[in-house]
């Protein structure tokens, strides 16, 4: 199976080569790797293209945002299976596509998650937070829990068939179109049980509580839309996250 991988740029020349090395060093040959740069005014195209022979498709042009960014992505995507690898983040280990597809093929699903790691941004060999996913169940998902995105890989056609990310969501449209396809649609997924991507700390819903009370607003929203009652469940989200920062 071709799988399609997705990379949003701008302006992230200062991360975006581990990002690369990490895409490089994948042992799964089948890959069509596709970047959306929102025209980046540093040299972040110049270090793509020094520094990744597996690149597929660069486009470069103003967007509205990483949700624009990764829908154009989709939209280009030509493989069966399609996942993200944002410009902060990288493939923990080489095999870690292989064992997606692997996965995906053996259990007969329409998408895998895995765990994750956030590291230091400043050396990805320092663990943060250890985020243990583990196994699937829908009934988990009415109580909070969720897959780490960026460990998330989906069959194309579920992206074709239940829709991209909202973009009336600034923050929050991963969690809104989880929601979509694992409780509205029930989509069948496998587990992982290895870390297959480490996360650089900082993100965008944490970065100011401007951000912080953003984001909660856009989850409850999510979480109406999939008629989840929203109180529970965004408790039982946030507080699912302090072991994270114990079992590292």
């Amino acid at each position: 199976m071709k799988v399609s991988i997705i990379t949003a740029t701008y302006n992230s020349s200062k991360t975006i080569i581990d990002t690369l090395k990490s895409l490089e060093e994948q042992t799964y040959s089948n890959i069509e790797y596709i970047i959306i740069d929102g025209a980046s005014k540093d040299n972040t195209l110049d270090v793509i293209k020094n520094n990744c022979s597996r690149v597929s498709t660069i486009i470069s042009e103003p967007d509205n945002g990483i949700y624009d960014a990764l829908n154009k992505g989709i939209n280009t995507a030509t493989g069966d299976i399609v996942g993200f690898l944002h410009s902060d983040d990288l493939f923990a280990y080489p095999e870690a596509i292989e064992d997606i597809v692997k996965s995906m093929s053996e259990h007969n699903t329409d998408a895998v998650y895995a765990d994750l790691q956030y590291v230091d941004k400043d050396n990805i060999n320092s663990i943060v937070r250890y985020w243990r996913s583990g196994e699937y169940n829908i009934n988990k998902v009415k109580d909070g829990w969720m897959p780490p995105h960026p460990t998330f890989y989906m069959k194309r056609e579920c992206y074709q068939q239940f829709g991209l990310f909202d973009l009336k969501f600034k923050i929050s449209a991963d969690y809104d179109s989880l929601l979509r396809y694992l409780y509205l649609n029930n989509i069948s997924m496998s587990y992982l049980p290895k870390v297959t991507i480490k996360m650089r700390v900082g993100g965008a819903s944490n970065r100011d509580i401007k951000n912080i009370i953003l984001k909660t607003t856009e989850d409850i929203t999510a979480l109406k839309n999939s008629q989840i009652p929203w109180f529970q469940a965004l408790a039982n989200k946030n507080l699912s996250k302090i072991p994270q920062f114990i079992r590292k």
